[in-house]
C-alpha cells in the first residue's frame, strides 16, 4: 500500500492547527536533488469556509475537507479524494458532536480497518471528589459536557479495534498560525494581570494544565508506533501535565514570571460564581501510564508558561 494517510478532524482549532504543523514538519524532507518530499500525506477538516489562507500557506500541499461532524456530511468527499478506493447548546446537539459515531462509521466503511483513531477526550470524566486519578477510576461526570465524553469513549471502544483515548487537561501553550477566536488561557491571564488591577481567580478548583507541544508531541509518538509497527493499539491515556494547579496558581505562575504584582490576585471559592454549569472541584489526573507508554515527561506549569509567553513574544 502506499504512503499512509493522516486526517486531523477539526484541523482549523487550537489543538489542530499546532498538530498540522507538527505532522508536516515531521514528514517533510529532502530527496538528493533537493526537492521537498513527505512520509505521509496530510488532510484536515474544517467546519467554516473557506478555510484560514494562513493556515493553508503554513501547511502547503495539505488538502482541507469540509466536512459536518454532527451528519457526517462531508466525508464521503474525502473517501473520494483522500483515501483510495482500494482501501475501500442543548444535550442532543451536544451528544452528536462529541460522540464521533459518524467518523468512526465512515472508517469502519473501509475494508481495511487498520487507520489509527486518536480520539481527545477530557478531564471532566472525572467526578472531582479525589487528587490524580488514575485511568481505571470510575468515570462519573457531573455535567452534561464530560457525559458526553465518557459517551463518545464508550462507543469508540464498543465500535473500533484500533484507538487511542487521551483524556485532556487545559491545553494551554502560544497562538496558532492562524489565531483562533477563543480565548487562550495563558494569554488571557496575562492581559488581565498586565493592567495591574485587581483580578479573582478560583484556589478550589484543580486541574493538571498540559502544554500544547507536549501533547502535539504525544499524538505524533502515538502516530510513530502505528506506522512502524502497523499494529492495533487500545489505550486510554490520562494526558496532563505534572502539575496540580488552580486558576489562582496559574495566575500566580504568569505574574511571577512577568513581574507582576501578586497581591493583585485575589483568591475566591469557585461556588461563589454560578457559572450555569456544574464543575468538578478536582480533576487532577495520575499522568503514570502516559509516560510509561510514550516515554514523554511533560513540562511543568512554569516552564510551560515561560515557554508560551516567550514565543508570544516573538510574534
Amino acid at each position: 500500500m502506499g504512503k499512509k494517510k493522516v486526517l486531523v478532524v477539526g484541523g482549523t482549532g487550537y489543538l489542530g492547527q499546532h498538530l498540522l504543523q507538527a505532522y508536516y514538519a515531521s514528514s517533510s524532507s529532502s530527496d538528493t536533488n533537493g526537492n521537498g518530499v513527505s512520509s505521509f500525506d496530510l488532510a484536515f477538516t474544517h467546519h467554516s469556509t473557506p478555510p484560514p489562507k494562513l493556515l493553508l500557506h503554513a501547511i502547503p500541499g495539505s488538502i482541507p475537507f469540509q466536512v459536518d461532524l454532527k451528519t457526517g456530511v462531508g466525508f464521503e468527499s474525502i473517501s473520494n479524494a483522500f483515501v483510495p478506493r482500494a482501501c475501500e447548546t442543548d444535550p442532543d446537539t451536544a451528544h452528536a458532536i462529541n460522540v464521533p459515531s459518524a467518523l468512526v462509521n465512515w472508517l469502519q466503511s473501509f475494508k481495511e480497518k487498520s487507520s489509527l483513531l486518536i480520539h481527545l477526550s477530557t478531564d471532566q470524566v472525572y467526578e472531582g471528589e479525589k487528587s490524580f486519578y488514575k485511568e481505571e477510576d470510575i468515570a462519573i461526570p457531573v455535567n452534561v459536557y464530560g457525559k458526553t465524553k465518557v459517551a463518545a469513549e464508550q462507543f469508540i471502544s464498543e465500535n473500533y479495534s484500533n484507538y487511542a483515548i487521551l483524556r485532556s487537561s487545559i491545553i494551554y501553550g502560544p497562538q496558532t498560525v492562524s489565531p483562533v477566536p477563543k480565548s487562550l488561557p495563558i494569554q488571557w491571564m496575562d492581559g488581565v494581570l498586565a493592567k495591574g488591577e485587581e483580578v479573582q481567580f478560583f484556589h478550589d478548583e484543580f486541574r493538571c494544565p498540559i502544554f500544547v507541544k507536549d501533547l502535539v508531541n504525544m499524538i505524533l509518538a502515538l502516530t510513530r508506533l502505528w506506522m512502524s509497527e502497523d499494529k492495533q493499539i487500545q489505550l486510554l491515556l490520562n494526558t496532563g501535565g505534572p502539575d496540580r494547579v488552580s486558576r489562582v496558581q496559574m495566575a500566580e505562575a504568569v505574574a511571577q514570571f512577568r513581574g507582576y504584582d501578586t497581591s493583585k490576585i485575589k483568591s475566591v471559592s469557585a461556588s461563589s460564581v454560578d457559572r450555569g454549569v456544574k464543575s468538578p472541584s478536582d480533576i487532577s489526573m495520575d499522568i503514570t501510564r502516559l509516560v510509561q507508554t510514550l516515554k514523554i515527561h511533560p513540562v511543568s506549569f512554569k516552564d510551560g508558561v515561560r515557554l508560551t509567553l516567550e514565543a508570544e513574544a516573538k510574534n
